[in-house]
């Protein structure tokens, strides 16, 4: 079986309940899944066919505390990521204005400077338009497997 990454960076628990709730759609697609609250550059560059990020923004656009050590690591080691595949989405709160979804948006050109390929667009959620976040992720999770033909025969 294929297998699926699922990296998040919370601070209040949204970004791994959406991690949560889209974990078994790709399961039913075919996937194995694993949920990574304490990534590692390792669970990007490893056996992992596809990488999936669930983080959402703190502060002034901010990474949560969790994520800062994998963002710490990837910019110190800079590895390449010309084969890792990724899809995103981001939490945010746009009464913060310029940084809403701040974390998400830094990761996503954090990767592309490292040659990763991201699948689709970056689904940004907004806590001002959305109060379940999963309201909009399982949508576009489910939208994004069909659209990346990731459904395993």
């Amino acid at each position: 079986m294929p297998k699926l990454n699922i990296l998040v960076g919370s601070m209040y628990g949204g970004a791994l309940d959406v991690a949560e709730q889209v974990k078994p759609l790709f399961e039913q697609a075919g996937y194995t899944v694993a949920i990574l609250e304490q990534p590692s550059v390792a669970d990007i560059t490893g056996d992992a066919d596809l990488v999936l990020f669930c983080v959402s923004t703190t502060g002034s656009g901010d990474f949560p505390g969790n994520f800062v050590p994998f963002v710490r690591s990837l910019r110190e080691q800079s590895p390449s990521l010309t084969s890792l595949r990724y899809g995103l989405i981001a939490l945010g709160d746009s009464s913060y204005g310029d940084t809403f979804c701040g974390a998400g948006r830094a990761l996503d050109a954090l990767l592309e400077d490292h040659g990763a390929t991201r699948l689709g667009e970056r689904l940004e959620v907004d806590a001002m338009e959305t109060f379940m976040a999963d309201d909009a992720a399982i949508p576009w999770a489910e939208e994004w497997i069909v659209d990346q033909q990731l459904k395993v025969a």
